[in-house]
């Protein structure tokens, strides 16, 4: 899963964000006919789009958990971004809208002094590992 956003606030608080988040362990659920399902650990990645916009690539089961933390825990729209231009980004990036639902749980990221202006989500395909891969056969979420 791919959660679009934008961060604000001073240069070292958003960079702290950022190390927080890709160093964030995450499980990724794996399953092959046949076999036990099993998980593996894997780290959040934080990938930076043109114009300031950021891309964090997390497992689907934290989806829950990852926009409480950024996004549902904080105060909306802060910085009163027009919906046209957040639209814009949804629009041209092929994302979705944000749940309004949540869980209540947080993770434990450094986010006080950030505001997110979160633009959308975008779910991974599921794909089957090839053979001569360490999982071949195992299915998972292609992140």
């Amino acid at each position: 899963m791919h959660l679009t956003f934008i961060p604000y606030g001073g240069r070292q608080f958003v960079e702290t964000l950022l190390r927080d988040m890709e160093a964030q362990k995450f499980m990724l659920k794996m399953s092959k006919a046949g076999e036990p399902d099993k998980a593996i650990w894997i780290n959040g990645v934080v990938r930076l789009l043109p114009m300031g916009v950021y891309d964090y690539i997390f497992p689907k089961e934290y989806r829950d958990v990852v926009l409480h933390t950024l996004v549902h825990g904080k105060e909306p729209n802060r910085f009163k971004v027009p919906k046209v231009i957040t639209e814009m980004f949804r629009l041209g990036l092929k994302l979705k809208s944000l749940p309004k639902e949540h869980g209540k749980e947080r993770l434990l990221w450094q986010s006080e002094h950030v505001h997110i202006i979160a633009i959308g989500l975008r779910e991974d395909s599921i794909i089957t590992e090839p053979k001569g891969k360490e999982y071949e056969g195992w299915i998972h979420e292609a992140l």
